[in-house]
């Protein structure tokens, strides 16, 4: 049992560690056009990289985990609310 949780601790890692690589690049897009949208993305990026960074970290029991989904929750809110806020600013 013990063997299939460091695997599964290693692809949560690996899974943060994509999370903020394209953090990165969202951050290195919106430095070249200063366009909020790819602010907004790396944003949710790097809270999608914390909420999966604690549960590979933190030892929590899968019944006591829904709190850490708050993070996707906000993240995802996030990228919404930017990808409206674009559309409408592209029709006026």
């Amino acid at each position: 049992m013990r063997d299939f949780m460091t695997v599964y601790d290693f692809l949560a890692g690996a899974v943060a560690l994509g999370f903020f690589v394209c953090s990165l690049f969202f951050l290195c897009f919106w430095r070249r056009t200063r366009d909020q949208l790819f602010l907004a993305f790396a944003l949710a990026f790097v809270l999608l990289g914390v909420g999966q960074s604690i549960l590979a970290l933190a030892n929590i029991a899968t019944e006591e985990r829904g709190s850490i989904y708050l993070f996707r929750l906000v993240a995802f809110a996030l990228i919404i609310v930017a990808i409206i806020r674009k559309n409408r600013s592209a029709r006026t």
